[in-house]
């Protein structure tokens, strides 16, 4: 991990990188002073000021620099026609360096410079502040992120920063949507964006009428630590669910012991008291796919003990519904698949 730098440091290297990007043409560097976005698609009127968990941040004129940090502010950047220039990896998706598959087809569909890929190799617990400064943004996007105030803070010297409204990683993911186009001032594309979402998921709530008032839990099992990772209402795997027509079970509310957060444990003994329709169970390989129904240990699930369990498999499918954002939704072995495999074990 990089040592945490003081504000004064950071604030040091913002004027070192400034000074060096100064003497530097659009295509020096690997062309990274090419910006994400043309001004002029900006149908808000600036300056735009977004209150946040940390307080508010004021954007003077549309950015034209992007870079994102978390998870959905990608997507939904590139789903309203920006481009950043930096972007957070997800390494434990798609390993160190790369993209998401739906991220990168975005860009090469447009024919735009693949962004700076920050490190994250700790899931934000750490973030590479030189790494940013480096690619000099003028915004950076962070509405479902894990951001501390420290972070925060550290991250405004060098940049505005939009943080998530109330919770780290609890942000729905049409609320990220919003805030990241509000934040690029493209509203009306969010909108777009968002209407085309609901489209999506309301003609697969049409299709699928038996899905209406049933009850689910999702779930990540844990075999090595003898429990079961639960997320909560509050989670926007949980808020996608909802809009294909399922109720979250009420049994994930009164064994919630995150307070506020987006999931938490339920050990092994306490299994039987997961009451709900069915389980949607994420599992990154197939060896584990294929092990998870015949998990003894699980059987006190009453879901599973009646075989009402759906699961997605592989950790690109598991990332294209945890939770889904503006371009991974329409992934077709992600929500879709979901709502294939669950509609037979709903029937039952």
């Amino acid at each position: 991990m990089r040592p945490r730098r003081s504000l004064t440091a950071i604030a040091g290297l913002v004027a070192a990188t400034a000074l060096a990007l100064a003497g530097c043409s659009s295509t020096d560097g690997g062309g990274e002073a090419t910006p994400s976005a043309d001004a002029s698609g900006a149908t808000d009127e600036f300056p735009i000021t977004i209150e946040h968990a940390f307080g508010e941040t004021t954007l003077e004129a549309a950015p034209e620099r992007v870079a994102t940090w978390g998870w959905g502010s990608t997507e939904a950047a590139l789903a309203v026609g920006v481009y950043p220039v930096a972007v957070a990896e997800q390494v434990w998706t798609v390993g160190e360096g790369n993209l998401l598959p739906w991220v990168e087809a975005a860009y090469t569909e447009a024919d735009a410079e693949l962004p700076v890929v920050l490190s994250d190799p700790e899931a934000g617990a750490s973030v590479p502040y030189e790494e940013f400064v480096e690619v000099a943004p003028d915004v950076i996007i962070a509405p479902y992120s894990g951001l501390t105030q420290e972070q925060y803070d550290l991250l405004s010297e060098i940049a505005p920063v939009v943080a998530y409204p109330e919770a780290a990683w609890t942000t729905p993911w049409d609320e990220t949507i919003s805030i990241t186009a509000q934040a690029l001032g493209r509203s009306a594309a969010g909108e777009d964006v968002l209407a085309g979402v609901d489209e999506f998921t309301g003609g697969i709530a049409a299709e699928h009428p038996e899905f209406e008032g049933k009850t689910v839990a999702a779930i990540v099992d844990s075999p090595s630590e003898g429990l079961i990772y639960v997320y909560t209402s509050l989670d926007p795997r949980a808020a996608f669910l909802e809009a294909l027509g399922f109720e979250t079970a009420p049994a994930v509310d009164e064994l919630d012991t995150s307070d506020g957060g987006f999931f938490y444990t339920l050990s092994y003994e306490e299994l039987d008291k997961l009451q709900s329709d069915v389980i949607v169970a994420y599992t990154y390989t197939e060896e584990e796919a294929a092990a998870l129904p015949t998990r003894a240990e699980l059987q006190a699930i009453p879901a599973f003990a009646a075989g009402k369990v759906a699961q997605v498999v592989g950790t690109v499918n598991v990332s294209s519904v945890s939770p889904p954002t503006a371009l991974s939704y329409s992934w077709p072995d992600g929500v879709a698949k979901l709502a294939e495999d669950l509609a037979p074990i709903v029937a039952e």
